[in-house]
């Protein structure tokens, strides 16, 4: 099969097209093949290595020294079950499926095996293998952190979330919305209309104003891209406020999530926000998009037709 190879940490050239060998599964897994996967900042950044000082260290001894060891990156994907296990019960040959792989990675490439048990679902029945791909990361993202932020316990809460405009922003703004929150946004003047799409009528451009001296004061600030730290947020918090940020942690990844996406797409009330598809064969090209922090929402990789 078809994958795309990380031959090194580096720019996007490093990232290969390569033929490697089919994996077969074992009792309990299946063999999807994968039709569409999502190219994230945690790719590139795992691609890249582009961390400073010593989390640098940390980051070669988690996924490798001189290279990833596990060279196949992608963490999200959607497709169809080949075959099955002999022990598997809960999936079937022909379902449509969707996942999140997490740092074991795997997804930039034509099939992948998986647990039943594991992070994969059924795909939402009206979705589309690319929408399915595209709300996963963004999605399972907001959830943790909104969920630690304990959105759910607040009654229609006002929440400010920066970065609104990407994969994980996007995604924070509609789980918001769904639980009745009054949403400011914070985005670029160019993300504007973006974020008015998504229902969202509040909006500061921080490309024109300094939105960290607001007025106004919020139950919950949610950092969307990990940018600015909760001193700078201080006085814009109410007294029981809370402060959540990407770079606080690592948003962990469970079925429940998946669950709650799905629902929600299924019901309308979460809808997949694409900026661009490429094929497998423009992975550099994906890559070098993502590179210049400014996508709108998710970049997908379509791996077949």
């Amino acid at each position: 099969m078809k994958a795309v190879i990380c031959t090194k940490y580096g720019p996007p050239e490093v990232l290969q097209i390569q033929e490697v060998s089919k994996p077969k599964p074992k009792d309990n897994q299946i063999l999807v093949r994968i039709v569409a996967t999502a190219v994230n900042s945690g790719d590139v950044r795992v691609r890249s290595l582009d961390v400073k000082g010593f989390r640098k260290l940390i980051m070669r001894l988690v996924f490798g020294i001189s290279k990833p060891r596990k060279p196949i990156l992608g963490t999200v994907f959607s497709g169809f079950i080949e075959t099955t296990g002999d022990k598997v019960s809960k999936l079937k040959v022909g379902d449509k499926v969707f996942g999140m792989t997490g740092f074991n990675f795997g997804t930039y490439a034509e099939y992948i095996v998986v647990n039943q048990n594991s992070n994969v679902i059924e795909m939402p029945k009206n979705a589309t293998y690319e929408e399915a791909a595209a709300i996963i990361f963004g999605g399972q993202t907001a959830i943790h952190f909104l969920g630690k932020a304990k959105i759910t316990e607040k009654s229609s809460p006002k929440i400010l979330i920066i970065g609104a405009t990407g994969s994980v922003g996007t995604a924070a703004l509609q789980i918001a919305k769904y639980h009745n929150a009054n949403i400011t946004a914070v985005c670029s003047s160019k993300g504007h209309k973006l974020v008015a799409e998504l229902g969202v009528n509040n909006i500061v451009h921080y490309d024109k104003e300094d939105f960290k001296r607001q007025s106004e004061k919020f139950d919950i600030i949610f950092d969307a891209i990990g940018k600015y730290s909760k001193k700078q947020y201080k006085n814009l918090l109410n007294k029981n406020g809370v402060y959540a940020s990407v770079c606080l942690g690592y948003a962990s990844e469970n079925i429940q999530q998946l669950k709650v996406l799905k629902e929600l797409f299924e019901k309308g009330d979460f809808k997949a926000t694409i900026d661009r598809t490429f094929t497998m064969a423009e992975i550099v090209e994906a890559h070098r998009y993502v590179d210049t922090q400014r996508k709108k929402g998710n970049v997908v990789l379509k791996i077949c037709e």
